[in-house]
């Protein structure tokens, strides 16, 4: 009886512990289960103090773009509602042309690569309430002329205008083919890379467009399988410049709409080179254009005369190891303009006049401006976003033209970004840190003031309090080198410092890249926890090479991917190896992509320290990468084999004692599938067992229907298993 007593004692209190405890589940993380609430498709309006939100209705099953009073936060209207047009079948997207009366409406799109799509474009007219349909077709990247009278658009690698008055379709290319000629968007390369599609840009007199023409036709092809389409697999064929191998031959042209005319600027003092980046200045007749020579270590910003065609190089920038690409250009009234660099070891920000002489630079110090947001002309200041309160935070500053009178507008530690209203008088302010899911609040842009809070995720927070999740501890572990690194750590929340625990390190350590930041990460950080539940220790360092720390920091790994970053990965693991609650003995590692990478190298030259290895999605050589990624980092394979072949896991497998699972996509236009298979050849060879899972028809996201809790499912049981 006795005995009776205490069992049901014992089971009470083991269910209130566990109630007490709610473990996270593979099944909530990808089922959505703790999705955050967002402002989707936020689009603040240029000529109104107001913005847009894309709302979706539930009861009526329609998409709505709804405008919202900045000062007020109250919904002014409704501007359209897909319930009242049946063609329209919901809205994937929308732009506004420059007086905002109408609306180009994306749906029914088809995802080409990362950034690219085509869809069904309709016309909305605000004022006339009227909807009709750009093309019978889907195209790339339609644009309104800043008139508003026409829209230029991409189709089958050829450009269009489409007049709105006439009805009337006009090319403006003809030679447009697959894997040949491509006019106004960019090749594969150019949009993973360099982060853009639509290659063209309207003047602001609306009588010319300038766009990038692309000839592919000698860069060599890269063709992928797909085997759930039918009976037979089918092959996609497309154009991949590989490390080393021959790029697209770019030129710039310009159109003028009056006489139906294109010129070639002549562009032959360059040679194998990149057009970056194409962007007209107030002056309808003085275009810009971004070139950078192949190594991408040397940049001419240029203007372009669209009368003569004649160039001028008002700004040239150098660097020992690369040359970032700038977004942040943004032309003034008088055509004198704002630009980013981290030529004085720091991004900062720099004021040129109109002739590309430096008038001024605005900000200064030993940390990056991560974000430009934009100038108020009627009170000359400059609004941007920085790691000033340390290089895993960021918060939003105001500074006047002439760097005087620096404020910090955001007040709580964590990740802010702001959205501003047209008059600069507010600014909508995303804030998230470890702790904290993203809350959107109206603030005043003068002080700062948080004025009231517009979507907050206080039931989210509410439902995983439940859970009593372990933290996310940030620290500086300073290796046995002395190299000083950002980290962060998660403990199981009933950690006992008189135990040891096992180690998994997560990193991806990219150039430029951050992964200990004080933001809300979503599933990734509800994985890691839900592992620290299960008993084991996360860590996360962001070696060498990885950004927000200088250009120093940053490019020390030029020429040389791979080496020092896997150094500072073992090392890292060697310092949590002394730590007192560490098996030392038990320590995994594991990343996506570049992440991949390093895992796979890490379990290799680090045989001695990581038990375990999980790599997904991994480059296995960086002759098998892209060229504009790879050559901007390590030159070309003709230039520097060894950089490539001493840093490749491929080369280094013969060193592998501990459990190693590998993880690929088929479809992976990105990193492809050849990376595992040429590893795959090479462990065979060296007679060396481990596990793999290959994804059919699945890109580098590894995404869709089941896929995901399959295969974090695995991962997770292979870490109980081999860790």
């Amino acid at each position: 009886m006795k005995n009776k007593f205490f069992a049901v004692m014992f089971f009470v209190i083991a269910s209130i512990s566990a109630f007490g405890q709610q473990q996270l589940t593979l099944e909530e993380i990808w089922g959505g289960a703790f999705r955050a609430k967002g402002m989707e498709e936020l689009n603040a309006m240029k000529n109104t103090n107001q913005y847009t939100v894309l709302n979706f209705d539930r009861k009526t099953n329609s998409a709505q773009i709804d405008l919202y009073d900045f000062a007020t936060l109250n919904k002014v209207a409704t501007l359209l509602d897909s319930k009242n047009f049946p063609a329209l079948q919901g809205i994937d997207s929308y732009t506004f042309s420059k007086d905002e009366k109408k609306i180009l409406i994306a749906n029914n799109s088809d995802q080409i690569f990362r950034h690219s799509f085509v869809a069904d474009y309709f016309i909305y007219d605000t004022t006339s309430k009227s909807l009709t349909k750009l093309a019978d077709y889907k195209v790339q990247e339609p644009t309104f002329s800043p008139d508003g009278s026409k829209i230029a658009y991409a189709y089958q690698n050829n450009m269009y205008v489409y007049d709105l008055t006439s009805k009337v379709h006009t090319p403006i290319t003809s030679d447009g083919k697959k894997n040949a000629i491509i006019n106004g968007v960019t090749d594969w390369v150019y949009e993973e890379e360099f982060s853009f599609v639509r290659a063209y840009d309207w003047n602001v007199g609306s009588d010319k467009i300038a766009f990038i023409r692309f000839d592919e036709t000698e860069v060599p092809e890269f063709s992928m399988d797909m085997y759930n389409q039918g009976l037979y697999p089918t092959q996609n064929v497309f154009k991949y410049p590989k490390a080393g191998e021959k790029n697209a031959l770019v030129s710039l042209h310009i159109y003028d709409i009056k006489s139906g005319k294109s010129q070639k600027i002549n562009l032959t003092s360059y040679n194998d080179f990149y057009i970056a980046r194409i962007k007209w200045t107030n002056d309808a007749n003085t275009l810009s254009a971004q070139v950078l020579n192949r190594h991408q270590n040397n940049l001419d910003l240029l203007f372009v005369d669209a009368n003569s065609g004649t160039t001028k190089i008002v700004l040239n920038e150098k660097d020992k190891a690369y040359v970032d690409v700038t977004d942040n250009l943004t032309f003034l009234k008088d055509n004198s303009f704002i630009w980013t660099s981290e030529k004085d070891g720091f991004n900062h920000i720099y004021h040129y006049d109109k002739t590309g002489k430096l008038k001024n630079q605005i900000t200064k110090g030993a940390w990056e401006v991560t974000n430009y947001y934009g100038f108020d002309d009627k009170n000359g200041i400059v609004y941007y976003q920085s790691v000033e309160n340390g290089s895993i935070n960021r918060d939003v500053y105001s500074i006047k033209l002439d760097g005087s009178g620096k404020k910090r507008l955001t007040l709580q530690t964590g990740t802010n970004n702001a959205t501003f209203s047209p008059n600069f008088q507010y600014f909508i302010n995303s804030y998230s840190s470890a702790k904290n899911a993203t809350k959107y609040t109206l603030n005043n842009s003068k002080t700062g003031k948080e004025i009231k809070v517009i979507v907050s995720n206080e039931e989210l927070e509410a439902k995983l309090q439940k859970y009593n999740l372990p933290s996310k501890e940030f620290f500086e572990l300073t290796t046995e080198k002395g190299h000083k690194l950002n980290a962060w750590m998660i403990k199981p929340k009933d950690f006992d410092p008189s135990k040891k625990y096992p180690v998994f390190m997560y990193q991806y350590s990219g150039p430029g890249s951050q992964q200990v930041d004080n933001a809300w990460n979503g599933t990734d950080d509800y994985w890691f926890m839900m592992l620290a539940q299960q008993g084991y220790i996360v860590a996360c360092v962001d070696g060498r090479g990885t950004g927000y720390k200088g250009a120093e920091f940053k490019k020390c790994t030029y020429k040389e991917l791979g080496k020092y970053e896997v150094i500072d990965q073992i090392d890292a693991a060697k310092v949590f190896g002394t730590y007192s609650y560490v098996d030392k003995s038990r320590i995994g590692i594991f990343g996506w992509s570049y992440g991949g990478f390093m895992a796979s190298n890490c379990i290799f030259q680090g045989a001695d320290v990581f038990k375990t290895a999980i790599a997904v999605a991994p480059v296995t050589s960086w002759r098998y990468y892209d060229s504009i990624y790879t050559e901007r980092y390590m030159q070309t394979p003709q230039e520097n084999a060894g950089g490539y072949d001493n840093n490749s896991p491929i080369n280094h497998v013969s060193k592998l004692k501990g459990n190693f699972l590998l993880i690929h996509g088929t479809a992976d236009d990105n990193v492809h599938v050849q990376n595992t298979m040429k590893m795959v050849e090479a462990l065979v060879q060296a007679n060396k067992q481990f596990d793999w899972a290959i994804y059919p028809d699945k890109n580098h996201g590894i995404y869709g229907g089941k896929t995901r809790l399959q295969l974090y499912t695995k991962m997770t049981n292979f870490i109980k298993e081999k860790l």
